[in-house]
C-alpha cells in the first residue's frame, strides 16, 4: 500500500507497528542471550554488592565499593522480588536495553524528513542500537550499562518538551533521569550538565531559570541515596566515589596508556564502528546544511552531537578505559546515523540498498561476536564452582573466593574481601584501610599462608597458587577450567 505523504506519523501506522514488533523481537533475543551466554567478570562484585545491600549492609560504609551505587540498589530490589540469582538482573537489563532501543527508534520515526523513509530509518536505528555487538554483550548483564543507557535515552526524550512547555515538569524529569544515569555509573556523568546547558540555551517557553530549579530538584531527588550515605560517612563515600578514581584506579596497571591507545583506536578495525561513525558525521552534516529545518528542530539533533562529544571525551579520559564504555554513545550516534542514512540514500536513490547494508553489517558483527564467544566462561561454569565451594566449606568457616562465588554460594565475604580492587591499595595507611574495609594483597596473603581460611578458590592465577604454595597448604583440590578450589587444610 503506498504511503500517503500528506499524513503525519502516528503510532497506529502499520509501518510503526511492524517496527515495534521488530524491536520486540530484538528484545526477545536480548533476553535469551542474557539467560544463556551473557557474562562479565566485573559483574560479580556488582551482584555481590546488591546481595549485601539486600542483607542490610551499606556500600562505602560497611564495605568497599568504588562505583556509583544506584544500579546496585536496583539489583537488590530485583533480588527481593525474584530471588538472589543473576538471572533476574540479567533479564531486567535486557528489558531496559529493549526500552532504550524502542525509545530511540520512536524518536527517529517521528523526526524522519520523508514519510517514505520512516520505516527504513527506524529499522536501521533498531539494529544499530539493539543489535550492536557491545549492546548485546554488555546491555544484558548486571552492571550499569543497561540502566544508564535507558535513563540517558529517557532523559533525552524529555529534553524537547522541556524547552517547548511552559510547565517545569519536563525539566524536573530531565534532571531526575540524567542524574539518575550518573547514579548508576559515573560514565554517564556528562549527561546532566549537557542537558541543563542545552535546556537553558534552547528554551522556547516559560521561565528558563524556574526550569533550571526544577531540573536541580530532580537531580537532588535522584542523588538522595548517595547523599544519605554521604551524610553518614563523608570520608568513606568520597574515597569510594571520587578519590579512588582520581588517585588509585591505575595502580597495578603498568600498561594503562598503551591499553587506552589501543581501545580508542580499535574502531579503525571494526566495520560496524566505521560505518556508524561515517553515518553519524553525514547525519550531522545533513542536519546542519541540508535539512532545511528550523533552529528548534535542529537543536534536538545537536543535543545528540553534544552528548556524543561529552561522553567520548569523558570516557576516553578514563584510565584505563574500555570499548564497552562507549555504549552510552550508541543511541545518539544511531539517531544522527539515521539522518546520514537518509542523506546518502536520497542521493543514491536507493533506500533499500543502504538500509540493507546497515542491517547486514550489524547482523554480521553480532553473529561473529556470538560465534567467537560460544565456548567462553559463563555463569554456568561458576555455578559448578560455587556448588563445590558450598559442599566443602563448613558453615561459618572463612572463605577466600571471587565475588561471583561468594554471590552464588550466598556466603558473606570476610571484611575486606568484598571487592578485589581493594587488594591493590597497598600504599594507604593501615588506619585508613581499616576504616574503608580494605585488605591489601600482602595482608591477605599472610592470612592465607597462616591457614586462616578453610577454603581458597582462585582463577587464572598460577603464579598465586605457586607463591602461596596452596597445593601444600590444602590436601584436596578440584579444577574447573581455569579455576581451582582448595580445601582441607594440611596440619602444621
Amino acid at each position: 500500500m503506498p504511503i500517503d505523504e500528506s499524513l503525519p506519523p502516528r503510532r497506529t501506522d502499520r509501518n510503526y507497528l511492524i517496527l515495534v514488533a521488530i524491536v520486540t523481537a530484538i528484545g526477545a533475543g536480548l533476553v535469551w542471550y542474557s539467560q544463556t551466554m551473557a557474562f562479565a567478570y566485573d559483574e560479580g562484585f556488582h551482584l555481590l554488592t546488591a546481595q549485601l545491600i539486600k542483607a542490610g549492609k551499606r556500600p562505602y560504609i560497611d564495605f568497599f565499593f568504588p562505583q556509583a551505587a544506584l544500579n546496585a540498589y536496583w539489583n537488590a530490589g530485583l533480588m527481593s522480588l525474584f530471588g538472589e540469582s543473576w538471572r533476574g538482573p540479567h533479564a531486567a537489563a535486557a528489558v531496559l536495553t529493549w526500552g532504550a532501543t524502542l525509545l530511540t527508534m520512536d524518536f527517529v520515526y517521528f523526526r524522519c524528513p520523508a514519510p517514505s523513509w520512516r520505516f527504513s530509518a527506524g529499522l536501521a536505528t533498531a539494529f544499530i542500537v539493539g543489535a550492536n555487538a557491545q549492546t548485546v554483550e554488555f546491555g544484558t548483564i548486571a552492571q550499569a550499562y543497561a540502566s544508564a543507557t535507558f535513563l540517558v535515552v529517557a532523559a533525552f526524550r524529555c529534553a524537547p518538551p522541556s524547552i517547548f512547555s511552559r510547565n517545569a515538569w519536563w525539566a524536573f524529569l530531565l534532571g531526575l533521569l540524567s542524574v539518575a544515569a550518573a547514579g548508576c555509573t559515573l560514565l554517564a556523568a556528562p549527561a546532566a550538565p549537557v542537558a541543563a546547558l542545552w535546556m537553558l540555551w534552547c528554551n522556547r517557553a516559560g521561565n528558563r531559570w524556574l526550569k533550571l530549579v526544577a531540573f536541580g530538584a530532580g537531580g537532588v531527588l535522584a542523588s538522595t541515596p548517595l547523599l544519605l550515605l554521604y551524610l553518614q560517612s563523608p570520608r568513606e563515600v568520597a574515597f569510594n566515589v571520587i578519590d579512588f578514581h582520581l588517585r588509585y584506579r591505575e595502580v597495578e596497571w603498568a600498561g594503562a596508556l598503551q591499553h587506552n591507545f589501543e581501545v580508542t583506536t580499535s574502531w579503525m578495525l571494526s566495520p560496524q564502528a566505521l560505518l556508524l561513525g561515517l553515518l553519524t558525521l553525514t547525519g550531522l552534516w545533513f542536519v546542519r546544511y541540508r535539512s532545511g529545518w528550523d533552529r528548534a528542530k535542529r537543536a534536538e539533533f545537536y543535543l545528540c552531537a553534544w552528548l556524543i562529544l561529552a561522553f567520548t571525551v569523558h570516557i576516553t579520559r578514563a584510565s584505563p578505559t574500555f570499548e564497552r564504555y562507549y555504549i552510552l554513545c550508541v543511541p545518539f550516534m544511531a539517531i544522527l546515523g539515521a539522518m546520514g542514512l537518509y542523506s546518502i540514500g536520497t542521493r543514491l536513490s536507493s533506500r533499500r540498498l543502504v538500509t540493507a547494508v546497515v542491517v547486514l553489517v550489524t547482523a554480521f558483527a553480532i553473529g561473529r561476536r556470538l560465534y567467537d564467544e560460544r565456548e567462553d566462561t559463563s555463569w554456568m561454569t561458576y555455578e559448578k564452582i560455587a556448588k563445590k565451594v558450598k559442599e566443602v566449606t563448613p558453615v561459618g568457616a572463612p572463605l577466600v573466593a571471587e565475588e561471583m562465588v561468594y554471590f552464588l554460594a550466598q556466603r558473606t565475604p570476610p571484611s575486606g574481601l568484598e571487592h578485589s580492587d581493594a587488594h591493590k591499595l597497598e600504599q594507604i595507611s593501615p588506619e585508613l584501610a581499616a576504616r574503608l574495609h580494605i585488605m591489601p594483597q600482602s595482608a591477605l596473603d599472610k592470612l592465607i599462608k597462616s591457614g586462616a581460611y578453610a577454603v581458597v578458590e582462585t582463577c587464572k592465577d598460577e603464579a598465586k597458587i605457586s607463591d602461596l604454595e596452596l597445593g601444600k597448604l590444602y590436601r584436596q583440590k578440584e579444577a574447573f577450567d581455569d579455576c581451582t578450589v582448595f580445601w582441607d587444610r594440611a596440619p602444621k
